[in-house]
């Protein structure tokens, strides 16, 4: 169950990630570096959640 709940949150951290890196990126450019450290964060997120969800 705690798992399941730590999965489920983990999906929420991520999106809401994703979505202000997308953000980040329409207001600096793709290659602004607080875009590109949002990015390399998502990234510790999505393999974060991979981890768990195997």
């Amino acid at each position: 169950m705690k798992r399941l709940l730590n999965i489920k949150i983990l999906k929420l951290v991520i999106e809401f990630k994703r979505q202000v890196m997308y953000k980040k990126a329409k207001d600096l450019g793709y290659t602004h570096p607080k875009v590109v450290i949002c990015s390399q964060e998502l990234d510790t997120l999505l393999n974060m959640y991979r981890k768990q969800a195997s």
